[in-house]
């Protein structure tokens, strides 16, 4: 049996490094959570945090950054359940995630996320900023899953904003 507990971001990225098979550990985060047996051996881990697109409501929508197990059975599965119960609980209104094109998102079909577009892919360099491209460059699979539709909308004006941005890690 399965449970999910807390962790700090210093043990996800261990993890992350250790099991993730494309990207590496992330600079900042939401919140973490482990998926460990019964005798407290962690099997996956997901990190949860601000979208990393620019133009999505970092107020609103919170984003799976990473996921990864050790392969153990439902894992994901779990990891993926607990991530929007979480994120449901702080007030977001959605959660989100992309997945490579190459992976099939059973996990996340099996948590009750859904299938919502398919990016172009490519790379994040531009003439005017060249960057060194880590990650993938093929398409990736955008799933969300709505968690308080009906929350009512996050105005704040700019006093208020930055008081909320000094909690973001």
């Amino acid at each position: 049996m399965l449970q999910v507990i807390p962790t700090t971001l210093d043990i996800a990225n261990d993890l992350v490094a250790q099991w993730h098979r494309h990207h590496p550990p992330v600079v900042g985060h939401r919140f973490a959570l482990l998926c460990i047996d019964k005798i407290g051996l962690p099997h996956g881990v997901v990190i949860v945090g601000r979208p990393v697109s620019r133009m999505i409501d970092q107020y609103r929508v919170a984003e799976v950054l990473r996921l990864a197990t050790d392969g153990h059975k439902n894992a994901c599965s779990i990891l993926y359940g607990a991530a929007a119960r979480v994120a449901k609980a702080m007030g977001f209104q959605s959660i989100q995630t992309y997945i490579l094109d190459t992976e099939s998102g059973v996990s996340l079909k099996a948590s009750g996320w859904q299938f919502e577009a398919i990016s172009d892919g490519g790379t994040w360099s531009r003439e005017q900023r060249k960057r060194k491209q880590k990650a993938p460059t093929n398409q990736k699979l955008k799933f969300t899953k709505k968690l308080n539709p009906k929350a009512a909308d996050l105005v704040l004006n700019k006093k208020e904003k930055a008081q909320f941005e000094l909690f973001d890690c």
